[in-house]
């Protein structure tokens, strides 16, 4: 688990051409003052991979600079060529993201396989 100075605890595993980085604020942490988008882009600068999947099962109902951040992560991957999906967001967050029409703009997935998986059908053995 890396704690870079922004507050965000960021867990990174790495698969075949993506990152999967589990999210977390720490009991003391202000989400509101730190970067996210800062710190997973130095993550992913890091790794120099650009396809991204946000495990957010233990993130706080999303506020707007919450989702100011993800927009700018969105931008700052698509210029590299890379994706940003989301994974385990609560109810509440994805009906959040709906209400913003932000939806299309953050596939939400149940799990991390399914976010790989959701440009490619599955196909038969």
């Amino acid at each position: 688990m890396i704690a870079p100075a922004s507050g965000w605890m960021i867990d990174v595993e790495r698969g075949p051409d993506w990152l999967f980085v589990h999210l977390e604020i720490p009991a003391d942490g202000d989400p509101e003052a730190s970067s996210l988008a800062e710190s997973v882009w130095s993550v992913v600068k890091q790794h120099f991979v650009y396809r991204v999947v946000l495990e957010c099962d233990r993130l706080p109902l999303l506020t707007s600079a919450l989702i100011a951040q993800l927009i700018g992560l969105h931008r700052r991957l698509q210029k590299q060529g890379g994706l940003l999906r989301l994974s385990g967001l609560s109810d509440d967050n994805q009906q959040l993201l709906r209400s913003c029409r932000l939806d299309v703009l953050f596939p939400q997935f149940r799990s991390r396989s399914h976010a790989v998986l959701a440009h490619r059908p599955l196909q038969p053995r």
